[in-house]
């Protein structure tokens, strides 16, 4: 097995860039094993509706990345306190789907730290029901990877906030998560556990040692970098990657003002209102199909909102409400 030689960025863009660089355009015949480290960031399955697994406000607010990746499964949380690793083989009968064989190395070191880890759910690691890991792969007929998170001390805030979406119906065929507890490995121990210590103890679990020059490595050239560069800007930094790709979906947004209640049904395809209808029980002077033709084809995102309606008088269609208190309806 060869280890990627990836730097250390904490970009989760550039991190899946170069996990998918190295998966699509680094043959090899040996399996190869990557770690990488994220600042905040959300990880959206491939199949998933961005909308319907994160709170927009609490990721704007946090400075939260929200990142697709291009295998299946449900949304993660990465963040500094929290590894990520990437085993990339050959796609051979029987194993995609074998979680097994790809977190018993990782199992096996966190049962010698004392945590009983078991796999569980569908591609989950948990200890005593909960989750500290969640597992995803993707494969092209020739190779495939499996990659997983492990939550060392990562903030189970940010966890829980970032993707708890606000209230409202949001209908689509995206693949939504299982949200299930999740716990900190550090949870189940009595001494402090460190990301790198974690990553050095699965180095040495598979290759025999944690000595970084005695491990043979898979290193990245220039022309490596600057593909995987351009690929963070053709992709993964792109809106229409991380939100753009979203399957098509029909949201209801209902909240009650003081005007009157407010009713939205919102058709979002390719992550843009294809059509807003506005219904309720308010009084307002001006006909609300002006509001309903300047947000129809914008991008559904908060700015294009914000901007699209920054010029309207929108007590003249409603009542007394703020700009603010709408747009956070029509897109929290």
């Amino acid at each position: 097995m060869l280890l990627v030689d990836s730097g250390s960025s904490p970009d989760a863009r550039l991190n899946l860039a170069v996990e998918e660089h190295v998966f699509r355009q680094k043959p090899t015949d040996e399996d190869v094993l990557l770690f990488y480290v994220n600042a905040p960031s959300v990880i959206i399955g491939r199949n998933q509706n961005t909308i319907e697994e994160i709170a927009p406000h609490v990721v704007a607010e946090r400075g939260i990345e929200v990142v697709r990746r291009i295998s299946g499964g449900g949304a993660v949380y990465h963040d500094l306190g929290n590894l990520n690793f990437s085993f990339m083989t050959a796609d051979v009968a029987g194993r995609f789907s074998r979680y097994d064989q790809f977190t018993r190395p990782v199992i096996d070191v966190l049962r010698d730290l004392g945590v009983p880890a078991v796999l569980g759910g569908r591609n989950d690691i948990l200890v005593g029901g909960r989750k500290i890991s969640g597992n995803a792969q993707f494969a092209n007929g020739h190779r495939m990877f499996s990659h997983g998170t492990l939550l060392v001390h990562s903030n189970l805030d940010d966890v829980t906030a970032a993707l708890q979406p606000r209230p409202g119906k949001v209908e689509s065929k995206g693949i939504q998560s299982i949200r299930s507890r999740v716990a900190n490995i550090q949870d189940f121990l009595a001494e402090p556990l460190s990301v790198a210590e974690l990553r050095a103890r699965i180095s040495e679990r598979i290759f025999g040692t944690r000595d970084p020059s005695d491990i043979q490595t898979l290193a990245l050239d220039a022309d490596d970098w600057q593909r995987v560069h351009e690929l963070v800007a053709r992709k993964y930094a792109s809106w229409n990657w991380n939100y753009g790709e979203n399957p098509a979906c029909n949201v209801q947004r209902v909240h009650r003002f003081a005007v009157g209640e407010v009713d939205l049904r919102i058709d979002i395809r390719r992550g843009r209102i294809s059509t807003i209808r506005i219904f309720g029980d308010f009084m307002g002077r001006e006909d609300v199909s002006e509001i309903e033709d300047r947000l129809a084809d914008l991008p559904y995102q908060r700015a294009a909102v914000t901007n699209a309606l920054a010029d309207l008088d929108l007590s003249a269609y409603f009542g007394t409400i703020a700009h603010e208190e709408f747009v956070n309806l029509v897109c929290p």
